[in-house]
C-alpha cells in the first residue's frame, strides 16, 4: 500500500475518510496480527502510515531515523518510508495540543491526572509538560512505581483539576463503562479524553453533567492526521481543516435520537429525517419486539414493566453502536439512566415536546391506554425529558415541519 494506518482492530477508525479528504488519495487500513508486525515492517512495502494501538512503542526498534518527540515519549505514530529508510515522528502531541489549546483548556501549572500507561499516556504527558502542567500523576488499574490504582486515588483527588483519559476504557463496543467515578474530584476543572468512538464517552458525560468541560478525542484525531500528513506528502495544509472537518464529521457521525411521549409523533417523524437525511431508521419498540417475538402489551401482560425494561436497555445498549442513524425511541426509554448514557453515546437527543391534548391513546401502549394514564405518565415524565434533552422540540406542528426543522440542523 502506499499511504494507510496499521493497527491490531480498526473497524472504529475514521483515519481514511479524513486523510483521503485530506490529500485524495487512496489510504488503506490495515489490520495486522502481532506475529505479522516483524514482516510487514521489513519489507517496508509502502510509502508512509499512521500507527495505532497497540503498535506505537513496538514499531520504533524497526526505525532508522528517531524524531526527538519520540525518542523522549517512545510512542510513534507515523512512519515515512525514504528511499528504503524509515522514518518515525510522532503527531499524535501535536493533535492533543490542538485540541487542548482549541477549547481554552488551561493546563500551566496545573495539576493534572494522567489516566492509563500506554503509548497515548507519555504523548500526553509529553504534551502536559510541554503546556508546563505543574504536576502530572498516572493512575492505572495496578499499583506500580510512579503509578496509582484506581482504589487508591482518594488520597490524591482533590486537588486533581485536568484529567487525560488515554485508556481503552468507553471505546467502541464496549461504550457503558468509565475507567472511573468523578465523585471525589472536587477541584477538577475538565477531562479529556483522546477516545473519539463513541463521541461522547461515559466520562465525559459524567463530567457534562457536573458541569465539568469535557471533550473527547475527534479533533485530536483530525489534527494528528493533518500533521502525519504533512510528513506524509512534504508539504503543509491550511490549518482551517481541522476545525471543519471536526465539525463535519460529529454531524455526520452523531446519531438523532428522538424522545417524548407516545404519540407525540416520534416514529413518523423519524423516518422522515431519515429520508431526508439519507440515514438509516430504527425504532426501539419495534427492535424489542423482533427480540421478544410477541407484542410489547402482550409482553407486559405476561411479564411486566420491569422485565420490558431490561429487555429495552439491552436493544438500546445495541443501537447506541451506531452511528449517522436516526433512533425512535420508546416514551419512557429515558427512564433509566444507563439508557440516556447509551443513547448520549453518539447521539443527540430531541424532544418532542407535544401538548398533551394533542397526545392520543391506544390499547397497544399498556401504560398510557386511556386519558387518565396518559396524563399521569405526561406529569410523571415531563421534567425528565427537559432535563436530559439536547434539544427541545416544538412537537405541536405538522410533520414535516419538525422533520426538516430537525434535519435542517444536521445537512
Amino acid at each position: 500500500m502506499q499511504y494507510g494506518l496499521i493497527g491490531k482492530t480498526l473497524k472504529h477508525s475514521y483515519s481514511k475518510e479524513i486523510h483521503e479528504a485530506l490529500y485524495h488519495q487512496e489510504y488503506q487500513l490495515k489490520e495486522i496480527p502481532a506475529d505479522s508486525l516483524d514482516s510487514f515492517l521489513k519489507e517496508k512495502d509502502f510509502k508512509a502510515i499512521n500507527v495505532t494501538i497497540p503498535y506505537k512503542e513496538k514499531v520504533i526498534p524497526y526505525l532508522d531515523y528517531i524524531s526527538p518527540e519520540v525518542k523522549e515519549i517512545g510512542a510513534c505514530n507515523t512512519i515515512v518510508n525514504q528511499n528504503g529508510k524509515l522514518y518515525g515522528y510522532n503527531t499524535d502531541t501535536l493533535g492533543l495540543e490542538d485540541l487542548i489549546a482549541h477549547n481554552q483548556i488551561d493546563v500551566k501549572g496545573k495539576t493534572v491526572l494522567i489516566l492509563g500507561t500506554g503509548g497515548t499516556s507519555k504523548t500526553a504527558r509529553y504534551t502536559l509538560n510541554k503546556l508546563g502542567a505543574k504536576e502530572i500523576y498516572f493512575a492505572s488499574r495496578s499499583q506500580s512505581e510512579g503509578c496509582i490504582s484506581y482504589w487508591n486515588l482518594n488520597s490524591i483527588a482533590s486537588k486533581i483539576e485536568v484529567i487525560v483519559n488515554t485508556t481503552p476504557c468507553g471505546m467502541w463496543p464496549a461504550l457503558n463503562c468509565a475507567p472511573l467515578s468523578l465523585e471525589p474530584f472536587s477541584s477538577l476543572e475538565a477531562v479529556v479524553d483522546v477516545i473519539y468512538n463513541p463521541l461522547n464517552t461515559r466520562l465525559v458525560l459524567e463530567a457534562r453533567k457536573r458541569g465539568i468541560k469535557a471533550l473527547n478525542g475527534l479533533r485530536m484525531l483530525v489534527a494528528q492526521a493533518l500533521f502525519a500528513a504533512e510528513k506524509f506528502l512534504s508539504t503543509t495544509f491550511d490549518k482551517d481543516f481541522i476545525s471543519s472537518y471536526t465539525k463535519k464529521l460529529q454531524k455526520e457521525k452523531q446519531n438523532i435520537v428522538l424522545i417524548g411521549m407516545p404519540s407525540s409523533g416520534k416514529s413518523t417523524i423519524g423516518k422522515r429525517i431519515a429520508e431526508l437525511t439519507s440515514r438509516p431508521f430504527y425504532d426501539v419498540d419495534e427492535e424489542i419486539e423482533k427480540k421478544i417475538k410477541m407484542t410489547i402489551k402482550e409482553f407486559f401482560e405476561e411479564f411486566g414493566e420491569e422485565s420490558f425494561r431490561i429487555v429495552e436497555e439491552e436493544v438500546i445498549k445495541s443501537l447506541s453502536t451506531l452511528t449517522s442513524a436516526v433512533i425512535a425511541t420508546g416514551g419512557g426509554s429515558i427512564l433509566r439512566d444507563d439508557n440516556v448514557f447509551l443513547l448520549k453515546n453518539n447521539g443527540a437527543l430531541y424532544f418532542l415536546n407535544r401538548s398533551l391534548s394533542l397526545l392520543i391513546t391506544t390499547s397497544s401502549r399498556p401504560l398510557s391506554s386511556n386519558a387518565e394514564d396518559l396524563k399521569k405518565r405526561y406529569e410523571e415524565r415531563m421534567d425528565r425529558y427537559l432535563t436530559v434533552s439536547d434539544y427541545i422540540v416544538d412537537g405541536d406542528r405538522s410533520v414535516e415541519e419538525i422533520s426538516k426543522d430537525i434535519a435542517g440542523g444536521v445537512l
